[in-house]
């Protein structure tokens, strides 16, 4: 079972964060005190291992978060093994043709739908017996398959990438996109806005979702209003620094009253 592609499945926002930093015991427990309905941890930009992802997927299971990963690449031993250490779904970057999302949702499905090796009484089906077809078909109904839409190819090519079978997310890489598009970090330039609808609009025609990491409140609420149905709280170092930041701050500046 996994709550957040039902959700998204039926139309829902799902609303989560996404860990960089800190790897903690504790952080599946904040977050979902927190209210996320999902923890992204990130394999791509901070050096992560599978063994450190193995403990906090265990952790959001028990608690009934969904844990996903972004793993570094289009690459079989990354996406294959984070489903098998417990993670209920995969972001992968830099996806830029139709073909390559096809391999992605082939190394998430069990032959003959796709090439995934077969292996039971893991971690990802929690070390349990069981009919081994049920497993197979469960598994391929929970993974949660998210494609990242942050090059110029993969913007060109999003009504193809969205309408593969077993893509149920276009994340915008927002950073990325406005790096590969030669205007980096201008995210009120035409061409980044019209990438923003244009994404939206691809999730939308081909019944999936759109997804987005929001640095803040206004933010979130752009993006929800633009259509993006999957938001991200993020960075976990950048929240925790601008909190800080804010609270320093006013001890610094001298009081009305003083």
């Amino acid at each position: 079972m996994n709550s957040v592609k039902k959700k998204l499945a039926q139309g829902g926002v799902a609303l989560g964060s996404m860990v960089f930093e800190f790897f903690t015991p504790g952080i599946a427990r904040l977050c979902a005190n927190a209210g996320a309905e999902f923890v992204m941890y990130c394999m791509e930009h901070t050096g992560a291992a599978l063994e450190t992802l193995k403990p906090q997927f265990a952790l959001c299971r028990a608690l009934g978060i969904v844990p996903l990963a972004r793993v570094p690449a289009i690459e079989y031993h990354f996406v294959a093994r984070a489903l098998d250490i417990g993670a209920l779904g995969i972001m992968v970057p830099l996806v830029d043709t139709a073909e390559q999302a096809e391999r992605i949702v082939s190394f998430t499905r069990y032959p003959p739908e796709g090439r995934r090796g077969a292996a039971f009484g893991f971690a990802h089906d929690d070390y349990q017996g069981g009919d081994v077809l049920e497993k197979m078909r469960a598994i391929h109904r929970r993974t949660l398959v998210i494609c990242m839409i942050e090059t110029r190819a993969g913007l060109e090519n999003v009504e193809a990438i969205a309408a593969v079978p077993g893509v149920d997310v276009l994340w915008l890489g927002h950073f990325d996109l406005t790096n590969f598009l030669g205007i980096p970090g201008e995210f009120t330039h035409p061409r980044y806005r019209d990438a923003v609808k244009r994404i939206a609009a691809a999730a939308a025609r081909h019944g999936k979702s759109a997804g987005y990491m929001a640095a803040d409140e206004q933010l979130g609420r752009e993006y929800l209003g633009h259509g993006y149905r999957m938001i991200a709280t993020g960075t976990d170092q950048g929240l925790l620094q601008n909190a800080m930041a804010r609270l320093i701050g006013t001890w610094k500046t001298p009081s009305a009253s003083a």
